[in-house]
């Protein structure tokens, strides 16, 4: 049957509504300020065959891998064994995914006896066991190293949790109380997607509801077609380069061969580095998920996101390359920071031929740093922190200061929350005058965060990348200044780090200082009374203007 056109457009806005409505009782009802306060999660709706229906407003890397997650779900767990109020955890990278600490939580949702959807969310844990605190290990070299590996794993039963397995879960992990309360706010979030889907169909029907899934995605693959046709066919070549893997300080190349024809789209990834020892190799899923954002932030902003999306874009990444690692190679870091790199060269690219739409390099990395050690009280805690940074300027404008750059959309966490919570004291949270790029349009600034500890001892892991190599600047703009981070900077102890574990003593002083966003075109052609704002603003320095 075709839905009528009014009836389409409230089903699509329900289903909008309800992942938003998901996102907002996993974030009320969790325990971890990763959660709470940064939101480092996302929700999503799928129907009966995995087919991503709708999204919430959440975080690209996560919201492409869930494109896959129920469909590689279908393929190990079969459909008779499902039942209303069953909700299943899984993190193993394989399995639609992108690293352990990122959890996913699915729901089968029924009218009647009939399978129609699926609500599946997406919590990163502070902590999912492994070798260190944080489940960040910057030597690891397999996945084993990096945390308790969750298979498809039946937590709720009919609406009840199995103890026994939750029992098995919170053993293998740091912070139990924590993480128990984060399931719970998992199954939450489904259960509440559950009951507005059965509201759904009740309303409209149960044929009209399944016509309109079809619709959807049918209409999102015909804008996606046209958006791409707006790209002039031929063959565009991009690439980028890691820092390093952690292990060896070689970079590593992420390269990419786009292939435009009609409305269809190519990525070849044959390029690339093959996989790494360390831990930034990623899955096919992240290559996926990064490519879509790409094509979907270039040439599709106003599309509906759903399965429908991706249909006219395929995707060749050779098994055993860093951008399609084998199953057990070590991960954690590949989520977010070759992710962003896979961005990076989609967008070199296709910048001579969208280039009112490109824009430079900007802060693409979380810039991670975990805090992690014990109060007095003998209970471990965990910070898990990621940074905001400049954003690379556009053909019409400077990059915007300390923001999230293309495939993250975590928030920030106050101040107020991590002093309340951790044995540490913020000292200073501030821009960084100067780190943007130089051109027409400057890049945005980077910020800094200082950390005084205030226990004995904490453990610090990072995990970074644009310290070597900064964020590029396009059309002859410059660089942005390079991620940055030291301990007690000045003092005995100037270490500068890019990824490694290091121990701290009280009073020791971390600060960090993420990247600024590389310039878009000439600085020469920057218009006087701009450079004058830029000085009296504190966004340059005199002594770097051009002369």
């Amino acid at each position: 049957m075709t839905p009528n056109p009014v009836t389409l457009e409230i089903v699509r806005n329900a289903l909008y509504a309800i992942a938003e409505e998901m996102r907002i009782i996993l974030m009320r009802s969790a325990r971890a300020p990763l959660l709470k306060e940064a939101g480092d999660l996302s929700c999503a709706l799928t129907d009966a065959e995995g087919r991503l229906l709708a999204e919430g407003k959440d975080i690209p890397m996560h919201l492409g891998v869930m494109a896959f997650t129920v469909q590689e779900f279908l393929k190990r767990i079969p459909l008779r064994t499902l039942r209303p109020g069953d909700v299943f955890f899984l993190n193993l990278p394989e399995v639609g995914g992108n690293h352990l600490p990122d959890v996913k939580a699915i729901t089968p949702v029924f009218i009647g006896d009939t399978l129609v959807a699926f609500a599946i969310n997406l919590a990163h844990w502070p902590d999912v066991g492994g070798a260190l605190a944080g489940s960040y290990v910057t030597t690891a070299v397999e996945s084993y190293q990096e945390g308790l590996r969750i298979p498809p794993t039946r937590v709720f039963t009919a609406g009840e949790v199995d103890r026994n397995v939750l029992e098995l879960i919170l053993s293998n992990v740091r912070g139990r109380e924590e993480r128990e309360g984060d399931i719970f706010a998992q199954y939450a979030c489904n259960d509440v997607a559950v009951r507005r889907l059965g509201e759904l169909f009740e309303e409209h029907g149960e044929a009209t509801v399944l016509a309109c899934f079809d619709r959807l995605m049918d209409e999102s693959e015909q804008l996606m077609r046209e958006g791409i046709r707006a790209i002039p066919d031929g063959i565009y070549e991009g690439e980028d380069y890691l820092d390093d893997d952690g292990i060896t300080a070689a970079p590593i190349r992420v390269a990419v061969r786009t292939e435009i024809r009609g409305d269809e789209a190519r990525f070849d990834f044959t390029g690339s580095s093959p996989q790494v020892a360390g831990p930034v190799n990623t899955t096919y899923f992240i290559t996926c998920s990064s490519v879509y954002y790409c094509l979907k932030a270039l040439v599709g902003e106003s599309i509906p996101p759903n399965a429908g999306c991706y249909r006219p874009i395929a995707v060749l990444a050779p098994s055993g390359a860093v951008v399609n690692a084998e199953p057990l190679a070590a991960v954690v870091g590949g989520n977010h920071e070759t992710s962003q790199r896979i961005v990076d060269a989609v967008f070199k690219a296709l910048a001579p031929v969208l280039a009112d739409r490109i824009t430079a390099g900007g802060s693409n990395t979380s810039g991670l740093t975990l805090m992690s050690g014990r109060r007095p009280s003998g209970q471990v805690f965990v910070l898990y922190e990621v940074y905001a940074g400049g954003e690379g300027a556009s053909q019409s404008r400077d990059g915007t200061n300390a923001v999230r750059v293309h495939m993250t959309n975590v928030m920030n966490t106050p101040v107020e929350a991590i002093e309340a919570a951790y044995p540490l004291r913020i000292e200073e949270y501030s821009l960084i005058p100067g780190s943007g790029g130089a051109g027409e349009h400057r890049g945005g600034l980077g910020l800094r965060r200082s950390y005084r500890i205030l226990t004995d001892e904490v453990r610090l892991t990072t995990m970074i990348e644009r310290r070597r190599i900064p964020p590029w600047g396009v059309f002859g703009g410059k660089p942005g200044r390079a991620f940055r981070i030291h301990v007690n900077p000045g003092g005995s102890d100037p270490t500068g780090v890019g990824k490694g574990t290091f121990r701290l003593r009280g009073g020791d002083l971390v600060v960090v200082e993420s990247a600024g966003g590389g310039g878009h075109g000439d600085e020469r052609a920057r218009p006087r009374d701009l450079v004058d704002l830029d000085v009296a603003e504190g966004y340059v320095d005199p002594a770097d203007l051009w002369r």
